[in-house]
């Protein structure tokens, strides 16, 4: 008795499991009123002015320099296709090819900078060893003409101590040159007379005044009476060194 109403009870739970399931899948169609809203211009431009609307694309017109790239690029493009068949390599050597375009624009450019650079920084040069008093082309003039003692003076009483040392050079030069420990040319360089020298004992003390005289001449180091002063007692100690190899 007890085993037929246990069987009657599941069998009741489960019936009333696949009438809630058959309900549960039963479609429900919706039978309100549709009520259409009606759309105005006036609604449609308030949309058409606000930006966040606006989808179109604009392209910005491509610059000179962006014309010119994409123009070299392709023109170099079609010399390395012509040479080398790019459209026919492929892997490392096809990326290589198509990339080396702009390699080579990078390397003229970085070419022409560096060569206006020095350009402007020989010029710079050039202004500042001309602003004074002396030009490489009187060298010849005062060495030859020129009493260099008087002009050494005359600076001295102007303390214009930097041009005096200009003419202290031009001085060791001369004496050199008549002592003919060296062959004076207007076209040779300092460090020419340098190795003209054979002595060392010439050679080193020479070589340190016309370390000094580049830097205080060509350096345009600002030169006091004092700084002036050490540096003569250098060149007045090759002088006497000159006279003693006369």
């Amino acid at each position: 008795m007890l085993k037929q109403l246990l069987i009657i009870l599941i069998c009741g739970l489960f019936t009333c499991t696949l009438i809630a399931q058959k309900d549960s899948t039963q479609i429900k169609y919706d039978d309100g009123k549709l009520h259409l809203k009606q759309i105005s211009k006036e609604d449609l431009q308030v949309y058409k002015e606000d930006p966040k609307f606006d989808y179109e694309i604009l392209k910005a017109d491509l610059t000179w320099w962006e014309n010119f790239k994409t123009w070299m690029g392709n023109l170099l493009s079609q010399f390395f296709e012509w040479l080398f068949g790019v459209e026919k390599a492929s892997g490392y050597l096809f990326f290589f090819l198509r990339i080396l375009p702009y390699i080579l624009i990078g390397i003229l450019l970085f070419l022409l900078i560096k060569f206006f650079l020095n350009v402007n920084s020989r010029a710079l040069l050039y202004s500042k060893e001309n602003e004074n008093l002396v030009s490489l082309s009187e060298d010849e003039h005062i060495i030859k003409n020129e009493d260099i003692n008087q002009l050494i003076q005359k600076a001295l009483e102007e303390n214009n101590y930097r041009l005096a040392i200009r003419y202290y050079y031009l001085l060791i030069l001369k004496q050199m040159s008549e002592k003919e420990l060296i062959d004076w040319q207007m076209q040779k360089t300092n460090d020419d007379y340098i190795n003209e020298l054979g002595e060392e004992e010439l050679k080193r003390p020479f070589s340190h005044i016309t370390k000094l005289y580049d830097y205080i001449w060509y350096g345009d180091f600002p030169i006091d009476e004092a700084k002036y002063l050490k540096a003569e007692s250098k060149f007045s100690s090759l002088q006497k060194t000159l006279d003693v190899n006369a």
